[in-house]
């Protein structure tokens, strides 16, 4: 009889950390593995941001910081917000924690009780609606397709409002799909949300700097909704920085002391060497950003060609982060080599990993079974074997 508690046993394991780990199962082994499964840039963190991390050693930055972080970082993010989002906060307003999944998680069970409603569109990034689970909230899933280009309408949202609804999660540039929201469709959206005062919104930002069709827009530049806003940002994508876990909210005062004292009781402020580095990275120069931002913007026109050209997949192009999201139905219910039917995209990412030696993950993860998920940040020459790959295994199904 399980001794677990009834809120872990409730909880789904991260499906691309797993996918992750079984490709570096087979690599141990010997295997030559593509691995288009780990959401995180290939880049190396760059030099003057390692440099201030080596510094901040050296002078001793060594004891507890206080929970929200040092404030010298805390300035840098509002000087940050100022200059590229044209957004006001105070340093009072952010909280830095141990990446953005731990300021996801801190919003989510600082504002959701039992019988509250989170609207999450799908495809979603997989720790959102586990997220919920574990404050006891209820997910409520607004599907799109790639008929949408994966975006949620207004007219969807309208639809999908309760009396019970809490909170809406948004995340562009999105995580699986690349789909990011224009101006117009933010505007729409944040008319909507006006509508109902009860309502708040975490904008998940992470992926802000990898984008290909110019400005970031941000739903908390709308001033009828911005004291419901909550944006979730860090550096780990955009400086590639993943294994440093710093990330951040900016938000209205009493969430972000909410945040503060939940975050205070279950792990105090985050990394002293990581806060001393990130804030170089945004104090100092920013043409590293935009050097990785163009060899994202190259794989992604790489991989779209390339997966465009496999038959029975439909994709769409990305309009940032790092991953396409191509629709793999056409192959459900055919026959591997074996023999063994593939039922599902999971047993379609499980066939393309054993068979094709490429490591992607099922939709079903993403509340999106009828697709897979491929990450593009790895070197071009990867991109190109595992389109290979993919064609030839897919091409053996019967």
């Amino acid at each position: 009889m399980s001794q677990l508690s009834p809120r872990l046993a409730s909880l789904s394991e991260s499906e691309t950390l797993a996918m992750s780990q079984k490709s570096n199962e087979l690599k141990a082994q010997g295997i030559d593995i593509v691995n288009l499964s780990v959401g995180e840039p290939d880049f190396y963190t760059p030099k003057h941001i390692k440099e201030a991390g080596e510094k901040a050693i050296e002078n001793n930055f060594s004891f507890y910081s206080p929970v929200p972080g040092y404030m010298p970082l805390r300035q840098a993010i509002v000087a940050k917000l100022k200059n590229e989002n044209n957004l006001d906060y105070e340093p009072t307003q952010i909280l830095c924690s141990n990446g953005a999944k731990q300021s996801v998680c801190n919003v989510v069970m600082s504002l959701v009780g039992a019988g509250d409603e989170v609207i999450i569109p799908a495809p979603y990034w997989v720790s959102y609606a586990e997220m919920v689970k574990l404050a006891d909230g209820t997910n409520v899933i607004v599907k799109t397709g790639i008929e949408q280009d994966f975006k949620m309408t207004a007219a969807q949202l309208e639809a999908a409002i309760t009396p019970k609804t809490k909170l809406l999660i948004l995340c562009s540039p999105s995580n699986p799909t690349g789909s990011v929201y224009t101006y117009d469709e933010l505007k729409a959206l944040a008319a909507v949300i006006a509508k109902h005062p009860d309502m708040y919104v975490i904008s998940d930002e992470i992926y802000e700097h990898i984008n290909y069709i110019g400005a970031h827009q941000s739903i908390a530049q709308f001033p009828e909704i911005k004291e419901r806003v909550v944006i979730v940002n860090g550096v780990s994508k955009g400086y590639a920085m993943t294994g440093w876990r710093l990330g951040w909210i900016a938000a209205p005062l009493w969430i972000t002391k909410a945040c503060n004292k939940l975050q205070g009781q279950y792990t105090s402020g985050p990394c002293s060497i990581a806060q001393k580095a990130a804030e170089a990275a945004y104090t100092g120069p920013q043409d590293c950003v935009e050097e990785m931002r163009q060899a994202f913007e190259r794989r992604r026109n790489l991989i779209f060609n390339l997966v465009n050209q496999i038959p029975g997949l439909q994709v769409n192009k990305p309009q940032g982060a790092f991953y396409v999201f191509p629709k793999c139905d056409s192959y459900f219910g055919k026959k591997t080599p074996k023999g063994e039917i593939i039922k599902n995209a999971a047993d379609l990412a499980m066939y393309l990993l054993t068979e094709g030696h490429v490591a992607c993950v099922g939709g079903a993860a993403f509340g999106a079974p009828e697709y897979i998920r491929m990450s593009y940040a790895t070197s071009d020459e990867n991109i190109q074997k595992a389109a290979q790959r993919i064609k030839e295994a897919l091409a053996a199904l019967k």
